[in-house]
Order: structure tokens, then C-alpha cells, then sequence
């Protein structure tokens, strides 16, 4: 899974990106992995990996990763190329989802670029931009299509649909609220890979004090909770000075700092979950002496298509799939207990994969 994080300029996204890079580092001992100064790689938190880890007496335990891209210089203009704005949209293209960090906290001390904190107008800048940007997308698109489109009723049914997205973005509306007339509008839709189509979570970067009561009482994060409800986007509380301070203690230290603070959970462990939710995702887990593995899937997704994602073999000669629920594993103390316990189900190729899954996957090319 990849995520991009945008934001207006000090709404506290860089200290987001660099805090849960560096928390999520250290809290799994993964090593953080940097492609390039704005991309960062971490695990996905799971406490089962490390229980089924010493179940098997692994050697290695291997969590499902996500890739941040921090998409920096983005401000009014941005489209046409103010600040850096160009040269990151071009990264947030290829991303899952979209994080967009909104100051929802009033200091004297932190100067907000447009002189006043307004989390709609805020968000309504960075939308207005990205739209700009998918436009110029649409325009280039429409002008290659057009010398074809005479002589080519595809391509002419192509033309019509770009210039009905273009006008909903006209009008101030994001792709993602367009309607397509059939499955050929859907395919030909996804390949555009527009940006205001992407799946949204906002992060609302409170005080400390809206923590506890995760940003209740604060009339801007309420603001920003109505707006997202528009589009079916995700919403989550975090205070991005408090995920910095966390990223430097130990895990031990980080629960007890947390409990005094009155909240459940990390700012880290909130955008995963917003982020499993949004895109209708879901982890199984490999386990064995070798190692202990999550995999990341859709919900939804049929034994051989998750044995997919481990090896293309797997799918291509899927016979059956061994499978039983972590907690039973755990439970029982091994696979043979468990499946004297009748707990094990010899499942085919109609079976749907659930969260927690331990699966055996058995295959013949």
C-alpha cells in the first residue's frame, strides 16, 4: 500500500511523515527504509506476527509494509508550477490513497500561509489544485483522442466521456463523485488515474488537549468530519507534535505516554486502520519455522487469488488451502492439535479469505 501526504505548508505534515516514519521503524524494529528524501517504508503493526513468530520458533518475522510519499510544495498555484507543486503531483499520481494533513490547532507561534486556521478553505485549496492538475491531464487526453475520434466510434465514445469528467471537474467536483455509464467507461475512468479520484483520509493535526476526547470539543475538526462525509472519505485525529515526541521512546514508554493523555491509540496506528477501512483491506499470515509473514488483500479476495500474492505458481496451480483462525492456532499450540480439535477446513477455490487466516497453501504445476 502506498500513501501520499499532502498539506498546505505548516500544517504539520512534514513532522507527520518524518514522526511515523521513524515510530513505525523502531516500534517493529524493521529497518526504515528510504528510496529517496520524501519516500519512507514501514511496517504495518500486528501483534499476531510476533505470537505466531514464537508459536513456530521462526526465524524471521516479516510484516505487511507501507510506503509514505511526503508530497511536499504544495500551495496555491500548485498546478501551474508555484512552489514545487508540479514536480510532486506527479509523485502523488501513482499512490493508493491520498493523506491529506489539515491544521485544526490555533498558535500564535505557527504562522498559517492564507493568516487564519480554516480547514475547509485549507482543503478546498489543495482540491481546487489537484482538479487544475487533472484537467491538464483530461486536456491532453482529449486533444490526442479528438484526431481519431471521426473515423472511430471507440474512440469517439472515448471523447465524450473525457469531456463529461471534464466538465464534473468544471464544476468544482472531484472525480471520485463521477457516475460512469457502464463497465467500458469504468476501465477506460482508471486508466486516467486522476487524482481527485483517489480514496482521501484527512488527518485533523490537533492540540494536545483535543486528544483525549479525539478532537470532539474542536469545532475545526467537526468542520472537517462533515465535509469528508461528502465524498466518503476517511477521517482521523492526530496531534503530528505528539507522534514526534512518541517516535523518540520505546514501546513500553510510548503506551504509558499515551495512557496518560487519555488516548487508545498512535497517530500511526489510526491512519492504518483509516487507511485498511477506506480501501477494503485485510491481512492473512503465512506462518513456519522459515518465517512469519502478513500479506496484504482485499477484502473479498478467493484463496487462489491470495495465494497469488505470495507466488504466481501458487494461483496458477492452486489445489486447496489449509486454513485456521490465528486465535485457534494459538489456542491449541500447533496445527495437528488444532486440527484434532476439527479447527483446520480444507478450503477450495470458492473460499473467501477472512482477517487472521493462517493458511497452508497446497499447489501442483
Amino acid at each position: 500500500m502506498k500513501l501520499g501526504i499532502c498539506g498546505l505548508p505548516n500544517v504539520g505534515k512534514s513532522t507527520l511523515f518524518n514522526s511515523l516514519t521513524k515510530a513505525g521503524a523502531e516500534s517493529a524494529n524493521y529497518p526504515f527504509c528510504t528510496i529517496d528524501p520524501n519516500v519512507g517504508i514501514v511496517p504495518v503493526p500486528d501483534e499476531r506476527l510476533q505470537l505466531l513468530g514464537d508459536l513456530y520458533h521462526s526465524k524471521k518475522v516479516t510484516p505487511a509494509t507501507i510506503e509514505f510519499v511526503d508530497i511536499a510544495g504544495l500551495v496555491k498555484g500548485a498546478s501551474k508550477g508555484e512552489g514545487l507543486g508540479n514536480q510532486f503531483l506527479s509523485n502523488i499520481r501513482e499512490v493508493d490513497a491520498i493523506v491529506h494533513v489539515v491544521r485544526c490547532f490555533e498558535d500564535d507561534n505557527v504562522i498559517h500561509v492564507d493568516g487564519s486556521v480554516d480547514p475547509v478553505r485549507d482543503i478546498e485549496t489543495i482540491n481546487l489544485e489537484l482538479i487544475f492538475s487533472d484537467l491538464e491531464i483530461l486536456e491532453r487526453r482529449i486533444a490526442k483522442v479528438a484526431r481519431g475520434a471521426r473515423n472511430d466510434k471507440k474512440l469517439a465514445k472515448e471523447e465524450d466521456l473525457l469531456k463529461r469528467i471534464k466538465a464534473h471537474l468544471e464544476d468544482g467536483k472531484s472525480a471520485k463523485t463521477f457516475e460512469v455509464a457502464d463497465e467500458e467507461e469504468e476501465e477506460l475512468f482508471a486508466t486516467y488515474n486522476l487524482l481527485t479520484a483517489k480514496p482521501t483520509i484527512f488527518a485533523a493535526n490537533v492540540a494536545e488537549d483535543d486528544l483525549a476526547d479525539d478532537g470532539a470539543s474542536n469545532p475545526n475538526v467537526a468542520k472537517v468530519r462533515e465535509f469528508a462525509k461528502e465524498d466518503g472519505d476517511g477521517v482521523f485525529v492526530i496531534c503530528a507534535q505528539i507522534e514526534q515526541e512518541l517516535s523518540e521512546l520505546s514501546e513500553e514508554e510510548k503506551q504509558e505516554y499515551l495512557a496518560d493523555l487519555g488516548a487508545e491509540s498512535s497517530g500511526l496506528d489510526k491512519l492504518i486502520a483509516a487507511s485498511y477501512d477506506l480501501l477494503g483491506l485485510m491481512s492473512f499470515l503465512t506462518s513456519g519455522e522459515d518465517e512469519t509473514r502478513a500479506w496484504t488483500i482485499k477484502k473479498g479476495t478467493k484463496a487462489p487469488q491470495a495465494a497469488g500474492k505470495i507466488h504466481t505458481d501458487f494461483e496458477r496451480g492452486f489445489i486447496k488451502a489449509e486454513v485456521v483462525n490465528y486465535k485457534d492456532l494459538l489456542e491449541q499450540g500447533s496445527l495437528a492439535a488444532a486440527r484434532e480439535k476439527g479447527l483446520v477446513g480444507m478450503e477450495g477455490k470458492e473460499y473467501i479469505v477472512q482477517d487472521g487466516d493462517v493458511i497452508l497453501f497446497r499447489f501442483n504445476v
